[in-house]
């Protein structure tokens, strides 16, 4: 059997986001894989083990010590892997580390695994450091991070092309050894019938309607730009709602109001968080088009539910959302009027041409990124070292 320690995530079951839901689906999708035994760190508050689709998953108790938990929630859970490998005797272990933390520190925990006959891995996430809402300084550490535990990891498992070419490129002197394997999305549809009454209910609430609304489903950073998907919706002729489903906190939401003024346009609506699953797929399955102005990371995986649900999807060219969407989608730049002229000419789209795109996003997602795709990617990928 292969030994598997996760540590990275804030544990599972969860509605947390994006590396929460990656580990539910890959212990969900190899519960029954009698080759693999997964063991996930969880961040809590107390010290106690529970099992979930098999997996063997052990709280790391987190101190309230404000934004150096993350480094000291992986320290902690590094420690707690090494220790059980020890006492339990674990042949060739893997522990597979997310997000790029605790650099400084990692040598030191990946040279005790490789005593103990293992090998470390690490996904390195998307660009961190160029996230605009850390301040310069922990920019700086993001990067010095990433450095240091690319060079020491024994694979950097990257969720998108651009990052293993990024990986690559940047820490050549270190000749990282890479492989990519990407992100997940469902292949189905909602639950959830159209007449559901949850469903009725959250439309009457938000003022909205099926069909007729653009969406956008995202953190509420600026590197998403939700200055200019606003900006350029308003510039737009669409008679059609922006439905913004999203974390919303006070002080950037002032800033958008006063650059943009968006409170002085009723189609403007940011409608608070959504965590119910089928709920959520629901609402991006009956929405006009999607918006998709993510600029950092890797393989975002509300893109790829957007694409795998909603009919028409209009992404930034970038070279992360191009690489998913490909033919499946419509793209835009930050140049001045180039979202609102392409609001317009998707409103006025013939369903045909509509439909030709939905069909090529929903294959792209079947045939590469379908959720059991990628669990059969990493069960080949673990069970490599095994064999």
């Amino acid at each position: 059997m292969q030994h598997v320690f996760i540590i990275g995530s804030k544990g599972i079951p969860s509605n947390y986001g994006g590396y929460e839901t990656f580990v539910d689906k890959l212990t969900e999708y190899h519960q029954d894989n009698k080759d693999i035994k997964y063991h996930v760190a969880c961040k809590a508050k107390d010290t106690k083990e529970f099992k979930y689709h098999n997996a063997r998953c052990f709280n790391v108790k987190v101190p309230d010590i404000g934004a150096a938990q993350a480094i000291y929630y992986d320290v902690a859970a590094f420690k707690a892997c090494c220790k059980y490998i020890k006492k339990n005797s674990i042949p060739h272990p893997i522990v597979y580390v997310l997000a790029c933390r605790m650099g400084p520190l990692f040598n030191k925990y990946a040279k005790k695994v490789h005593k103990l006959g293992g090998k470390v891995y690490v996904n390195p996430d998307g660009h961190e450091w160029m996230r605009a809402k850390w301040p310069k300084p922990v920019r700086k550490y993001w990067k010095y991070s990433e450095k240091l535990m690319t060079k020491h990891a024994d694979l950097m498992v990257c969720d998108s092309v651009s990052i293993q070419k990024y990986i690559i490129l940047t820490y050549q002197k270190y000749s990282p050894d890479t492989v990519y394997i990407a992100y997940g999305a469902e292949v189905r549809k909602s639950n959830l019938p159209d007449d559901s009454e949850q469903l009725l209910n959250w439309y009457k609430e938000k003022g909205l309607s099926p069909k007729n609304y653009y969406l956008v489903v995202g953190r509420f950073v600026p590197e998403n730009n939700y200055e200019t998907m606003i900006r350029e919706f308003m510039k737009s002729k669409t008679t059609k709602d922006f439905a913004l489903i999203t974390n919303v906190s006070d002080k950037f939401l002032n800033e958008l109001k006063e650059c943009t003024g968006f409170d002085k346009d009723k189609r403007i609506k940011f409608v608070g968080t959504v965590y119910d699953k089928e709920l959520l797929m629901k609402i991006r399955e009956n929405a006009f088009a999607y918006l998709h102005g993510h600029e950092v990371g890797g393989t975002n995986p509300s893109l790829l539910e957007a694409l795998a649900s909603t009919q028409l999807n209009l992404l930034l060219d970038v070279g992360f959302n191009r690489e998913v969407g490909r033919d499946g989608a419509l793209y835009w730049t930050k140049e001045d009027g180039n979202l609102a002229a392409l609001i317009d000419m998707a409103d006025n789209k013939p369903q045909s041409e509509i439909d030709v795109l939905t069909k090529k996003a929903e294959q792209r997602i079947a045939t590469a990124f379908s959720w059991k795709f990628i669990a059969d990617e990493y069960a080949e990928l673990f069970l490599k070292l095994y064999k």
